[in-house]
Formats: C-alpha cells, sequence, structure tokens
C-alpha cells in the first residue's frame, strides 16, 4: 500500500529512465536528431532528463507547454499544431521571451500570414495520416512550399510529418510499413523541393510506434515520438512495447463493492483514466484500462469520478478488493491519463521518492 491519496499518478522511475535511454541509443543508431513530443508527460523534470539523453529540442502541442518549458530554460521548441493567424500575437510573444518557437502550417493564406514575422515554419505533410498536412503530390502543397521557401521574413525549417496511422497498426511489422511509407514520402518530398530550388533544411517524422519500429532513416533528420517514455495499455496491445516497459499507472481505491456484486468501484473515472477506449481496431472487449496484476478484472466502464471494476462472476472477487484497498490501473492512453493529474508520484524500489509537477492548462 502506497501512503498517497487517491487518485494518484504513480511514475515508475527506473521503467522511466530505461525507456529513455532506449530511444534515445535508437535514435543515435539510425542518424537521426531526438526531438520528443512532451504533450505526454508535460514535465520539466522529465523534459530535463531526455535533454540529458541528447535529445534536441522538444515537441510541445500547446501553446501553454511552450511558455511553461521556455520559462524552465528550453530555447529550441517545435509547436506541432497547425497554425492559425489568431495565433499569431501569442506566439511572437513567446519567440521575442527568447526562445526559438518553431511552428507549423499547411494553409496558404497563413503561409502569407506570417511573411515578416522572424519565426521559424515548417510545413506540415500528409504521409497518409490524413488528418492535417498538404498532399505532397498536390499543385496546393507545392504552392505552400513555394511561399515558406521564399522566406519573405521567416525561415523555412522543411517538412514535418506525424504517422499517426501507426497507432491503428496490429504489430510491429505493420507498424515498420507505415514508418517506411512515412519515410519514402518524405524523402520524396523534400528531394521534389530541393529541386525547385527551396530550402529544405530538415524532414521531421514522429511517433512512437512508428519509431519503435522503423529499420531505415535514410532522408530524415529528426524525429518526435512522446509516448515511448510512459507507453501504456494500447502500446502493449499493438506489440509496440511489453508490459514491463510501462511506466505509469493510475492508483485507485476500492470505495464500493457490494456483496455477491459481480463489481466493485473504484475513485478513478473519465477524470482519471480519460475515455479512450484503446485499439479498437484490434476488436477486443471494451475496457477502460487494465488492472496491473489482475487479468481477470476488466475496468469496464467510467463515469466522472467513478471507475467500474467487473469480474466474470462475483466468486472471481468475493472476499476480496474490500473498501479501503489499493488497486493499480494501467490507462489505455498515458498522454490523455496524465493531462488530468497535477503531479506525479514517482516510484523506486516500491517507495515513493518524489512529486513531479505536471505542466498542464489552457
Amino acid at each position: 500500500m502506497i501512503d498517497v491519496e487517491t487518485p494518484a499518478l504513480l511514475l515508475y522511475h527506473d521503467v522511466m529512465e530505461r525507456n529513455l535511454k532506449h530511444m534515445a541509443d535508437r535514435a543515435k543508431r539510425l542518424g537521426v536528431a531526438l526531438r520528443p513530443h512532451i504533450k505526454t508527460h508535460k514535465c520539466l523534470e522529465l523534459g530535463r532528463r531526455q535533454a540529458a539523453q541528447g535529445a534536441q529540442g522538444v515537441t510541445v502541442s500547446t501553446l501553454f507547454e511552450a511558455e511553461a518549458f521556455a520559462r524552465g530554460g528550453f530555447s529550441d521548441l517545435t509547436w506541432a499544431f497547425p497554425l492559425d493567424r489568431t495565433h499569431l500575437p501569442h506566439v511572437k510573444r513567446i519567440a521575442d521571451s527568447g526562445a526559438t518557437l518553431r511552428v507549423i502550417l499547411d494553409d496558404l493564406q497563413t503561409a502569407q500570414a506570417v511573411s515578416g514575422t522572424g519565426l521559424h515554419v515548417w510545413l506540415k505533410v500528409d504521409c497518409g495520416y490524413h488528418r492535417a498536412g498538404v498532399d505532397p503530390s498536390s499543385r496546393y502543397g507545392l504552392d505552400v512550399a513555394r511561399e515558406l521557401g521564399a522566406e519573405r521574413g521567416v525561415t523555412f525549417d522543411g517538412i514535418l510529418s506525424h504517422s499517426g496511422h501507426a497507432y491503428r497498426t496490429r504489430n510491429k511489422d505493420e507498424a515498420a510499413q507505415v514508418a517506411e511509407q512515412e519515410r519514402q514520402v518524405m524523402a520524396w518530398f523534400a528531394e521534389l523541393l530541393r529541386k525547385d530550388g527551396l530550402p529544405v533544411r530538415g524532414v521531421s517524422v514522429g511517433s512512437t510506434p512508428a519509431m519503435a519500429a522503423v529499420k531505415d532513416l535514410t532522408g530524415v533528420t529528426e524525429a518526435r515520438p512522446g509516448n515511448y517514455i510512459f507507453y501504456d495499455r494500447t502500446m502493449v496491445l499493438i506489440g509496440c512495447c511489453e508490459p514491463q516497459d510501462v511506466a505509469v499507472s493510475v492508483l485507485a481505491t476500492v470505495v464500493s463493492h457490494q456483496p455477491g456484486a459481480s463489481h466493485f468501484v473504484v475513485d478513478a473515472g473519465a477524470l482519471s483514466l480519460s475515455k479512450d477506449l484503446g485499439p479498437a481496431h484490434l476488436g477486443l472487449e471494451t475496457a477502460f484500462g487494465a488492472v496491473k496484476g489482475h487479468p481477470e478484472l476488466t475496468v469496464a466502464s467510467v463515469s466522472q469520478e467513478h471507475g467500474l471494476i467487473r469480474a466474470a462472476a462475483p466468486a472471481a472477487i468475493e472476499g476480496k478488493f474490500k473498501v479501503g484497498e489499493q488497486i493499480e490501473i494501467i490507462p489505455n492512453h498515458s498522454c490523455l491519463t496524465e493531462a488530468h493529474f497535477d503531479e506525479y508520484v514517482v516510484i523506486e524500489g516500491g517507495r515513493m521518492i518524489d512529486c513531479w509537477k505536471i505542466e498542464r492548462g489552457r
């Protein structure tokens, strides 16, 4: 039993450190810079550990994160979210504070609007995820690239993609195919733009499943995985990592267990675990997480603060999991889970050694 008020977000220090070293070594072997996406952890302590392992800058998902990390001493940040013109005053305030804040866009009018701002800009490219980014085979994509490449008061950093569809794979072989497709698309487009006379300084790709499986990154300059620092239930189920690689869990307390019931209730609901259903494409039974050490249990449903843990039959939990007992839940999506907490309870050797702040906010 860990003496901490629940629900609490546990961070296993030794597992996290092992994950950081493994990905840093992998990036070196593949010959690319590592610019980790800190949206997964939102923690200065963890960002500094990534930097100590050789990370060259960080990636953020919000301007709040950008400000927090700039204040914390990080001077090279990429905001990996499509820029629109209403964000420009905020972006320039952060850039004027002394940090290099790199932005991304995929829109011609926005590309024209950033002229004269002095910003560093990436062109977002759709490499098969089909969420955002220019089609690299389209005339429009070339038009946006030419606008940025003209460098009218901006610095064109290059082209950037996100292989989010690697999360929809079933194993590492499939993820490796997605990663190779991303590499081929980005290397081809970079060469096309260079032949057009445009300065393509960088080729940035990213997603944890792709980076965990990719075999070759020729033509790529940097990678931006994020989830690898913690992993989660989804990563285990799609074969991206092993169960022992998951570095976080939600500690919850049993608050209700009625006699003869085939379920009990804990104090970790949607505002601790999120409502991410995990890898639905695998066709598994719906679950909002896994109970650590208890494969016979299912996190069957969540409401705002309640989590309902179900067993196949009442006999499986009769006399067990009494009110006041603690369980650990492995989240489906660690990035969404940590965004609900203010701090990590850092665990080493079975005991709490520290608490680290999570920089979350709008």
